[in-house]
């Protein structure tokens, strides 16, 4: 009876505090460093790089698939930021060490859950990017090339 007693006045006391504050600062960093790749991915801002955004084949095969990628995995990525702040931030007012563990984990798998759904969303988008870009194809009505120069460009 007094083990019974003891275990769950353990599971009702909270974890100390700078276990609480250590999984906060640990999760907000993630979340803002995931928050920054999905701004500047959705505000087309995010170079082309080998560290932070959507690095797949197809993403990494050039400047336009990267941008284009990054640009659809951003709110995905927005969004697993926004999750792992407030999951960040929740543990810290509950008085329940088993319940503040199980948000902090909920609140990573949740985080790293959306940004790789927006990785994979940026993949497909760039799958769907051109590898090279229609050239013109010649025309009848060109004045300065005399109908010929056009079609030198699809060659």
């Amino acid at each position: 009876m007094l083990l019974a007693l003891t275990t769950a006045q353990q599971a009702a006391d909270p974890a100390p505090l700078g276990v609480r504050i250590l999984l906060a600062v640990s999760l907000c960093l993630g979340a803002v460093a995931l928050g920054c790749a999905g701004w500047l991915g959705i505000r087309e801002r995010l170079p082309r790089n080998r560290f932070i955004g959507v690095r797949t084949s197809a993403s990494m095969r050039g400047d336009e698939t990267f941008r284009v990628a990054n640009r659809i995995a951003g709110p995905a990525t927005l969004c697993g930021a926004l999750v792992g702040l407030v999951t960040a931030l929740i543990p810290l007012t509950m008085s329940n060490a088993a319940m503040q563990l199980t948000i902090w984990i909920l609140g990573m798998l949740g985080m790293v859950g959306l940004a790789l759904a927006g990785g994979i969303l940026g993949h497909r988008a760039a799958q769907l990017v051109a590898d090279n870009p229609p050239k013109p194809a010649g025309c009848s009505s060109c004045t300065g090339c005399a109908g010929a120069g056009c079609a030198a460009l699809t060659n």
